[in-house]
């Protein structure tokens, strides 16, 4: 099969491999459309090396592991593949875990479906993992201010499509050009309010205030999907110091700007593969179920939801060439290019992948 292998640049090389052949406990995926993520061009310059870091994969099942008993060769599906390990999406054929991976109403196309997996996830993570927000069947009654920093990513997009489904109003999105996409996510009849980045730090600040007064005059969550140039930066000012959680997507790199009082934490999405303990990185609990259990629940509540209508992919862009694209694809994304869209790729249009 081919398979496109990335190293720091981003540079791509199409190489050929054999087809991945699943654990007892896996899926193997033939991948008709692969989505990227901005991990995909971070990691080799983080970590060096080449690999394929493709972890959006949407697709006909290939063949099941031994204990598989949900799918079959054949299903239409959407999944989440291990970051870091063999078998990416960026290929013919891909490997999931069976919990990862939920089927895909047949109205849904493979292009949507590539949007969904790792950014979808990190959004439920962040939202009711990280801040212990109310979850989507059992919704508050009560008024819930919450910051969603970068609401036109993708990320930040599924966090508010959640948050709705949660009853988390009112919702204080950040976003600059992708503000028309957020509008037609939240509900200003329940006080959602939208604010442009664009303006300045500054003026961001003093609209946040303004917009917190208007939600009650306290502020306890934040969730920053970008993490980065200021956010939680901006965030901290506004939010409450004595009750205030926020999240983040990536680690911290000025600790000082986050208050001791404040509870922070690193949302990761990777704890959808690692272990059973709910809090993984300190092992408080001591319970059997956890972040793969969660996971798994919430994998299949997103293909409800796309088959009931409550829940929807990401905007798209379909990059020509399949995989010869995912090097532009991918210095698009190192450019700042995309704004309210997920660059995803038909594997079909590959040079020399059969049709």
């Amino acid at each position: 099969m081919k398979e496109a292998i990335i190293s720091a640049g981003p540079k791509v090389q199409i190489e050929d491999s054999p087809i991945p052949t699943p654990e007892p406990d896996q899926v193997v995926t033939k991948v008709v459309v692969s989505g990227s993520n901005p991990k995909d061009w971070k990691y080799p310059e983080w970590r060096g090396g080449s690999a394929n870091h493709g972890d959006d994969i949407a697709g006909l099942v290939h063949s099941v592991g031994s204990n598989v008993v949900e799918f079959k060769p054949g299903d239409r599906v959407a999944a989440f593949h291990q970051m870091g390990a063999p078998g990416g999406s960026y290929a013919e054929y891909a490997v999931s875990w069976a919990h990862t991976t939920f089927h895909l109403p047949k109205k849904v196309s493979f292009e949507e479906a590539a949007t969904i997996p790792l950014a979808a996830m990190t959004a439920a993570f962040g939202l009711y993992q990280s801040l212990s927000l109310p979850l989507p069947w059992h919704p508050t009654t009560t008024p819930t201010p919450l910051i969603v920093y970068g609401a036109a990513s993708a990320v930040g997009s599924y966090a508010v499509q959640l948050a709705q489904q949660s009853n988390i109003h009112p919702l204080i999105c950040v976003a600059g050009r992708g503000i028309p996409h957020v509008e037609g996510l939240i509900d200003r009849s329940k006080g959602d309010v939208i604010l442009d980045y664009r303006e300045g730090h500054e003026q961001l600040v003093k609209s946040l205030k303004e917009a917190v007064k208007t939600a009650g005059g306290k502020l306890e969550y934040g969730f920053d999907a970008v993490s980065d140039l200021g956010s939680y930066e901006n965030i901290c000012k506004v939010l409450d110091h004595k009750s205030g959680k926020i999240t983040l997507i990536l680690p911290v790199k000025d600790h000082d700007a986050i208050p001791g009082s404040v509870e922070y934490s690193f949302t990761m999405v990777g704890c959808a593969h690692a272990g059973t303990d709910n809090d993984p990185r300190q092992k408080k609990t001591g319970t059997k179920t956890g972040n793969q259990e969660f996971a798994m629940a919430f994998f299949r509540y997103f293909g409800r939801g796309l088959q009931e209508g409550f829940f929807k992919g990401h905007p798209y862009e379909v990059v020509p060439g399949g995989l010869g694209g995912v090097q532009q694809g991918l210095q698009n994304l190192k450019d700042g290019k995309a704004s309210a869209v997920k660059y995803v790729f038909r594997i079909a249009d590959t040079d020399g992948v059969a049709r």
